[in-house]
């Protein structure tokens, strides 16, 4: 089995020494190995009087180029600057819930891609003003007749071209064109090698030339797994398998992070190689879930990763899905 749950817990024993820390601890925590070691923010997006800024959270996280961090909540989307301090919000309760994101820098500013599952659409907004500039329904030119439409992934290819992951009912992905005209769809729920089930996350792998699509598999049995497939919506391979619920994946140069719903989150290198895994939870019962409120938190152990993001410099933002609303910083050690 390729890179399969036995080298995960090899990877564990090697790169993560577990912190001897308790719930309200405030010192940095250091976490992973190698090139991949980070240190913790205590406190990074707290308000001033030390509780959450977001609420509950069920979504992604993106960077603009000038550093800013945007996290979609159940609220809408909050902008924090890198030193964790809120800079605005917007879409609000109209937009709420926005499950996946994409940033992009395109003709007239930088623009955000999301996926609505409870809202059973896509969408495109200026990153800066929160403007709604594009909807994508569900595509009634598929001829599909489906049951509902849960969008759970967003993506675009170099061209323009936006892929949406219906990963909470068909499994189809579909295609639209940079206007959202309907193109083409591909993909099917189940557990054989080209079936998804649960297409919950999904991003432009940059790695490789051409670009390829990269798949979160959350729910495929026995473990999840990692896909990729072209931009035709062809299969090209098994990524990884054995991982717990891969949820998102972000790419940065070689590298991608990955959440798992796990409680953890696995960095692999150009290879597929899982090189790091952070911020691993030991506890079965706060790991897979939502309900571990603020002041159960534990610096340095994640409770529900969904998240993740790279900045300029290295550093990772993650987020958990979370009733209080989790969002964390951790910096690369040089």
């Amino acid at each position: 089995m390729k890179n399969g749950s036995p080298f995960i817990a090899a990877t564990i024993a090697i790169c993560f020494t577990w912190p001897l820390i308790a719930v309200g601890e405030t010192k940095p925590v250091r976490m992973g190995c190698g090139i991949m070691t980070f240190d913790t923010v205590p406190g990074w997006g707290l308000r001033p009087d030390g509780q959450s800024a977001l609420g509950p959270t069920h979504g992604g996280v993106v960077i603009d180029k000038a550093g800013n961090i945007y996290t979609s909540a159940n609220k809408g989307v909050v902008v924090f600057s890198p030193d964790g301090k809120v800079i605005q919000s917007y879409l609000g309760d109209q937009y709420s819930s926005i499950h996946d994101m994409e940033i992009r820098e395109e003709e007239g500013g930088e623009f955000i891609y999301g996926a609505r599952n409870a809202n059973a659409e896509g969408i495109k907004f200026n990153a800066h003003s929160g403007e709604i500039v594009l909807k994508l329904p569900f595509p009634v030119e598929s001829g599909l007749k489906l049951e509902k439409f849960n969008p759970t992934a967003i993506t675009v290819a170099p061209n323009g071209d936006i892929f949406l992951s219906d990963g909470y009912a068909s499994n189809h992905i579909f295609k639209f064109d940079k206007a959202g005209k309907y193109l083409m769809h591909f993909g099917s729920k189940g557990n054989e090698l080209k079936e998804f089930n649960t297409a919950h996350g999904m991003t432009l792998d940059t790695r490789y030339e051409p670009p390829r699509l990269l798949i979160c598999d959350r729910n495929h049995q026995p473990k999840g797994r990692l896909l990729h497939y072209d931009l035709d919506g062809n299969f090209i391979e098994e990524v990884v398998t054995g991982l717990g619920m891969p949820t998102s994946a972000a790419v940065q140069g070689d590298y991608v992070s990955v959440p798992d719903l796990h409680g953890r989150l696995v960095i692999l290198d150009k290879s597929n190689t899982i090189i790091a895994v952070l911020g691993h939870n030991a506890d079965p019962s706060t790991r897979v879930n939502f309900n571990v409120p603020q002041d159960q938190w534990i610096e340095g152990i994640f409770n529900g990763t969904h998240g993740s993001f790279w900045d300029a410099d290295g550093n990772l933002y993650v987020q958990d899905w979370n009733v209080s609303g989790r969002i964390m910083k951790l910096v690369r050690v040089k």
